[in-house]
């Protein structure tokens, strides 16, 4: 089950300088800074209540991040929404036609596990599935 909008990422070509443009924008640091090897990115997160934003940077030439801002600049990126059994929403989503990016979760940044949905089967947006892993 979907449970809510839990972060919405933002593709920049530099993280020092989006860092600096969203801490003053937001009048908020980021609270947490990581490089997903998985995914070739590096991400920086800003909160302000339950609203998130990840800045992702390409941490790599070959990355989907250095891709998508070769093709369409700097920008949102993708939508990820929390839901509570990433095997179940996968499965689910799969038979309602939608293509997944990938067979199984992966590891992703802020202690989640993802799979993304094409864009194509979305309307043009990228949608990220995200749960938080279990210890």
């Amino acid at each position: 089950m979907l449970t809510n909008i839990e972060h919405i990422g933002i593709a920049v070509r530099d993280l020092a300088q989006a860092n600096d443009l969203f801490a003053r924008l937001l009048n908020v640091p980021p609270y947490k800074q990581e490089t997903v090897e998985s995914e070739g990115v590096t991400t920086s997160f800003f909160r302000i209540n339950q609203t998130k934003l990840e800045l992702l940077e390409a941490a790599n030439p070959d990355s989907a991040i250095a891709r998508f801002l070769e093709k369409r600049g700097e920008g949102v990126h993708h939508i990820a929404v929390e839901v509570d059994d990433i095997q179940a929403e996968m499965e689910r989503l799969k038979s309602e036609g939608f293509t997944l990016l990938s067979d199984q979760p992966k590891p992703g940044a802020d202690n989640k596990l993802v799979c993304f949905l094409h864009p194509k089967t979305t309307n043009g947006v990228l949608i990220e599935l995200c749960q938080e892993k279990h210890s």
